[in-house]
């Protein structure tokens, strides 16, 4: 996800997205240590994700 795509998003967009991705994350997280996935860069791009939508919802609620 890029930066200006997750700016457009609401702040209530934003929370639902940000439980989606943990919840995706986790459940990669899992699946890996089952069985290795083939593209474990996925687990590391889904965390800047997260990070990167936290702190524009943070910025947000700042600002408001």
């Amino acid at each position: 996800m890029k930066a200006a795509e997750a700016r457009e998003m609401s702040v209530a967009d934003l929370r639902d997205r940000i439980q989606v991705e943990k919840n995706n994350l986790d459940t990669m997280k899992l699946n890996h240590a089952i069985s290795p996935l083939e593209d474990t860069s996925k687990i590391s791009k889904t965390r800047r994700d997260i990070a990167l939508m936290i702190t524009i919802l943070a910025e947000k609620e700042k600002q408001n």
